[in-house]
């Protein structure tokens, strides 16, 4: 199948043992750009280094931000493509949005510290440096290895049916209901799920939005994706740094799609 590219608006929201408190985005692009480290994906979605290390192919992250998640995928021997509409602009502009979302974590951890686990378990200043140095390696591994970035958005991305191994998308399909609507929110899950090979997952966090409030469409969207043959299930991921349990969305393709259907 043809590969098939087109560029939309998306958005990603901060992750983390912090993740549950609303960040606002980026005032000129409506976006804000993270820079997560690899262990903070580990958390996020239940993943271990040695489990990275064995996929027998690629790894997607999309949307990737300025995440360092390519750059120390590749020391464990994990080729790892990330996606993400800002990419269409040079690293350096891509760092500066991700300094701005920095600094819009510091600003909202300090004005509203009952959001988030108690400093003894993860440091705030510990975490937001965690950040500095996923910002840093994104910006060096983008200029050494820009093939490993591609510029595009859900619900369409420009790789082949089955291309990867696991998919991750971090803060985006339920974090932003107002950017994805049911119809749209659908598509993008079976556009993950597409690019997946057979026998690989997609892991979508979180299930909630800016405000922490769990996704009202969560049951129908299931529902959605089992009559596109996508078996789903919620995954419990245990606490990390003196955080909570997180929900995880686990997809795998069980059969070829209906005709006429997303995906």
């Amino acid at each position: 199948m043809a590969s098939r590219t087109a560029i939309r608006t998306a958005a990603a929201r901060p992750a983390g043992p912090f993740a549950t408190a609303p960040a606002a985005p980026h005032a000129a692009s409506g976006t804000l750009v993270t820079s997560r480290p690899l262990d903070e994906y580990c958390g996020l979605f239940g993943l271990t280094r040695a489990r990275l290390a064995a996929l027998p192919g690629p790894l997607l992250d999309c949307p990737g931000g300025a995440a360092g998640l390519v750059a120390e995928a590749r020391t464990l021997g994990c080729r790892a493509i990330a996606t993400d509409p800002v990419y269409a602009r040079p690293t350096a502009e891509i760092a500066a949005l991700a300094l701005a979302a920095r600094s819009v974590m510091a600003a909202t951890m300090a004005a509203r510290p009952e959001l988030y686990p108690a400093p003894r378990h993860c440091p705030p200043d510990r975490y937001l440096r965690s950040w500095d140095r996923a910002r840093r390696l994104f910006a060096a591994d983008r200029a050494a290895h820009p093939e490993q970035y591609v510029a595009a958005a859900l619900p369409r991305l420009p790789f082949a049916d089955g291309t990867f191994a696991l998919t991750l998308s971090g803060f985006l399909l339920f974090a932003y209901p107002e950017l994805f609507g049911a119809d749209r929110q659908l598509a993008a899950l079976a556009e993950l799920v597409r690019v997946t090979a057979p026998g690989g997952e997609v892991h979508v966090h979180p299930l909630y939005d800016g405000e922490g409030r769990r996704s009202a469409r969560l049951d129908t969207v299931r529902f959605a994706l089992g009559e596109l043959r996508i078996a789903s299930e919620i995954r419990i991921v245990p606490p990390v740094g003196g955080g909570r349990r997180r929900r995880v969305l686990v997809l795998r393709r069980v059969g070829r799609p209906p005709r006429g259907g997303p995906g």
